[in-house]
């Protein structure tokens, strides 16, 4: 089973920047689509941002701030996020192949 390691997440002030890092392992081909959803307490974990080789794909809420990327190793993704606001404070996990990862805690907060 792939194995997800996220890594990045902290706490910022409104209108600052973090970027997330994701590496699937125990994998031995490259993964197609991998992407970013994220989850309050008492809400449904929601699609964040998606990457394959053919679109990159993002939530209305974060469409013009945060951008997905493919990093130089095999199967590793990035999310920058930029203009951090409140709103986005949760839990952001990796996602590929039906998998989540442990997750990583963004808190945006003055």
């Amino acid at each position: 089973q792939v194995q997800l390691v996220e890594s990045g997440g902290g706490l910022v002030q409104p209108g600052g920047s973090l970027r997330l890092s994701c590496v699937a392992s125990e994998i031995a081909f490259r993964i197609y689509r991998m992407g970013w959803y994220r989850q309050v307490p008492g809400k449904q974990r929601e699609r964040v941002a998606m990457i394959s080789d053919a679109s990159t794909t993002y939530a209305d809420s974060v469409q013009g701030r945060f951008t997905i990327s493919r990093g130089n190793a095999e199967n590793e993704i990035y999310l920058q996020m930029n203009s951090l606001q409140p709103e986005d404070t949760a839990v952001y996990y990796c996602y590929a192949l039906s998998n989540f990862g442990q997750g990583t805690q963004v808190t945006v907060s003055s």
